[in-house]
């Protein structure tokens, strides 16, 4: 007690005095209860100046400008609901006081026009609040729980007003009576939803929860009426319950007055608990009530009953509430692992735009800053040194990093050797600090695997503030670090205008790649993919092109390990997928059985680590009527990824049907490892393996092939002696500039027809 009072003592001066109002209503409530010292009129006084204090109170939460827009029209509406509260309250302290007969429940009717106004206006408000999203089911589960708590609140007023109304006779207050008790009830119906649902950051915790109080009091208080009226006639619980719900009110304002709204800077919110125990609260006030009526009765049997159906509830409550812990500890595992990266346990891509979100959105104008790095270099840990020491050298890198950054800041992996630091409130100055850290703490050199790995790391620096667009940051960021790979050894650079002016470096390729994907300057082409040795046109493998405004037709080796690097490759292979598949069904509709059988289309690693690629596949091929069986997805055995970070999608994309292919077989240091862990359909010999000179070595990949049960194509076939040579050694299936070059769309229509027509 002496806690609570000292923080309301540490808290505002109308807090204060609104404390003192509802103290002073308690003495002079107990006083009169035992002798009648004091006027009856002065009892009414602590309500009406509450009420007035109220009103002001809930005008300066809702002009408090930091706070966010919907937090604020919230304020305003309580200020309006809570003049109406105060009218009611002149209105009861003047009807009673001048009443003849004070006896009774005594509802007037202004006391009801203002209460019932202000009744609604605050469901209004507290319905208007923005939520997240639901499902049905949690919809369906919080309405149960709100209902709940409403029913055991019309227990209560029935039990200890609403019978007493009825039995009155009295046809105007039974009515006044039920309406005002059901617009209460209905109150605590939205309060309790609201509590349950929570809303979506706009409302402080510990003020919504001192307003559900409030309602709580307002609902029950009066049906205290006919336990007091015996008393004394003149005595009414809104005489204390009124001051102790503006107390309760004007607590909650000023707990909103002192909400933080900055973002919650490198620390996640804390997971809210995956059940209420509101409703079982309100379960056990009204079992408490049946034992209270049951147990002095007589009859001993249905003393037994009541306390065993009360015994059972709570045996049945206890293992539910276990059940709800046992899967709030799964849900949160679940959420760590769909937030953080499996390997080093940093956040992952999807936490690092949250966050970086949160503090772009925050309320003010305040500093942010990005600083990408990347690990220079690491691709030949990888293939000298193996993955495992590869997988240490990228756990010791994030730990170095973790450690070395303010608590307020989020470091990230983004993939692959490229961590992400958000900085948040954090000017140039700020940032150069981080990085300085950052820096010292990447200088020793790492050991794994008795290997002494030194680091070379290149970071680049966005700064930005609040409004700013996350992926413009982002892309600032990497052009940054890419100027600052022309440093010798780890250095940092800040993003300058002058870095995305250079028209013809990767980074500048990056900042434009976005521009490319959103204004149509991409384009696809088709190569066929034929029989041997009659040529027949079995599929068609799609090859992405940039139509570049200044450096006109660019190949995918000039931007694709740009979009690696920038995270674009996943918007730019979902851009390719839509439009290979679109592309699809258009021949399927024109040319029929003659159609392409099979399309094959290139995905990235990163594609694969995404955990909606196989659903977001299986949703587009629905889209346009495609079999899944016609898709093959080709993933290049050269690009960077850990194959087992990958396993379920390719898993999951064959349960579908659709078909996997590993491309350029032959290039990479790390191929049979592929074959083992990969679960795949299909190899794609490199153009470099199936050359005549080298005949042994497709002769042996064909039957290694063959052993795994895996189709195999031959890549780039440009002579008849070399199509010849390979049809021997046993290929049914090539591609290459022999037989086309990569076609558009209508010139691969024209191919179709013309064989067709043959």
């Amino acid at each position: 007690m002496g806690g609570l009072w000292s923080r309301i003592t540490a808290s505002g001066r109308m807090l204060l005095a609104s404390a003192v109002l509802t103290l002073l209503a308690v003495l002079l409530f107990a006083i009169n209860a035992v002798r009648p010292l004091v006027p009856w009129s002065l009892l009414w006084l602590p309500s009406v100046a509450g009420s007035v204090l109220l009103v002001v109170n809930f005008w300066r939460t809702a002009r408090v400008e930091r706070l966010p827009d919907p937090t604020r029209r919230f304020w305003r509406h309580l200020v309006a609901a809570a003049l109406l509260v105060a009218l009611g309250s002149l209105a009861q302290a003047y009807d009673i006081v001048t009443a003849a007969d004070p006896a009774g429940l005594h509802v007037g009717a202004g006391q009801m026009f203002f209460d019932g106004l202000a009744i609604v206006l605050i469901i209004y408000a507290l319905l208007r609040l923005p939520f997240g999203k639901q499902s049905r089911g949690e919809l369906f589960r919080i309405m149960l729980d709100a209902g709940t708590v409403m029913l055991a609140c019309a227990v209560f007023a029935w039990h200890f007003s609403t019978r007493y109304a009825l039995d009155g006779g009295d046809e105007k207050i039974i009515y006044i009576s039920l309406a005002l008790t059901s617009l209460a009830l209905v109150a605590v119906f939205a309060v309790a939803k609201v509590l349950l649902t929570r809303p979506a950051g706009f409302l402080d915790r510990g003020a919504l929860q001192r307003i559900g109080v409030a309602v709580l009091i307002g609902a029950v208080g009066p049906t205290l009426r006919p336990l007091i009226e015996p008393l004394d006639a003149r005595l009414f619980p809104d005489m204390v319950s009124m001051p102790l719900i503006f107390f309760f009110a004007s607590w909650a304002a000023e707990r909103q007055r002192a909400a933080d709204y900055s973002p919650r800077r490198g620390v996640r919110e804390p997971r809210r608990r995956s059940f209420s125990f509101l409703p079982y609260v309100a379960i056990a006030a009204v079992d408490g009530l049946l034992l209270s009526v049951a147990l002095p009765d007589h009859a001993a049997d249905r003393r037994v009953i009541v306390i065993s159906a009360v015994a059972l509830t709570v045996l049945v409550v206890v293992r539910q509430i276990t059940a709800f812990l046992d899967n709030g500890r799964l849900l949160k595992r679940l959420d760590h692992g769909a937030t953080h990266d499996a390997l080093t346990q940093l956040p992952n891509r999807a936490l690092f735009h949250e966050r970086l979100d949160k503090a772009l959105t925050a309320p003010g104008e305040r500093p942010v800053a990005v600083a990408l790095i990347d690990l220079d270099d690491f691709k030949e840990v990888n293939d000298t040194l193996g993955h495992e020491i590869g997988d240490l050298l990228l756990i010791a890198v994030a730990q170095r990093l973790d450690a070395c950054i303010r608590a307020e800041d989020t470091v990230a992996r983004l993939g692959g050797d490229e961590f992400v630091v958000v900085l948040d409130g954090a000017d140039p100055a700020a940032a150069d600090l981080a990085a300085e850290r950052m820096i010292e703490a990447l200088r020793p050199p790492v050991l794994a695997g008795g290997h002494e790995l030194p680091i070379r790391a290149s970071i680049g620096i966005a700064d930005g503030h609040s409004g700013d667009d996350a992926s413009m940051l982002l892309r600032r960021a990497d052009i940054a670090m890419y100027a600052a790979k022309g440093i010798p050894g780890t250095a940092s650079l800040h993003f300058t205008p002058d870095m995305a002016r250079a028209g013809t470096d990767h980074a500048h390729l990056g900042a434009e790649l976005r521009e490319a994907i959103d204004d149509g300057q991409l384009y696809l082409l088709y190569q066929p993919i034929v029989a041997l040795p009659d040529r027949r046109v079995l599929g068609a493998e799609a090859l992405v092109r940039w139509a570049h405004p200044t450096h006109g037709t660019m190949p995918p080796r000039t931007f694709l390990p740009v979009a690696e690097r920038t995270g674009l490759i996943v918007p730019l292979s979902r851009w390719v997928l839509r439009a290979a598949v679109r592309q699809l069904a258009d021949w399927t509709a024109t040319h029929g059985a003659d159609a392409p059988a099979v399309l094959n289309i290139n995905v990235s690693p990163r594609d694969l680590r995404e955990p909606e690629f196989a659903a977001e596949v299986a949703a587009l091929l629905d889209e346009y009527g495609i079999e899944p069986h016609r898709i093959t997805l080709e993933l290049t055995e050269s690009m960077p990824g850990d194959p087992g970070e990958s396993a379920t999608t390719l898993t999951a994309l064959r349960s579908l049907g659709v078909r996997v292919s590993l491309d350029d077989f032959g290039t990479g240091h790390s191929t049979l490892t592929m074959l083992h862990d990969c679960p795949i359909d299909q190899l794609k010999l490199d153009g470099s393996v199936t050359r005549a000179e080298r005949a042994p070595m497709a002769a042996t990949v064909l039957r290694l092939a063959d052993s795994l049960g895996l189709q195999t194509i031959a890549e780039g076939v440009e002579t008849p002696d070399q199509a010849e040579l390979l049809h021997e050694l046993g290929y049914r299936t090539a591609q290459g500039f022999l037989f086309a070059r990569p076609l558009s769309p209508a010139e691969f229509g024209e191919l179709l027809t013309s064989a067709a027509a043959a």
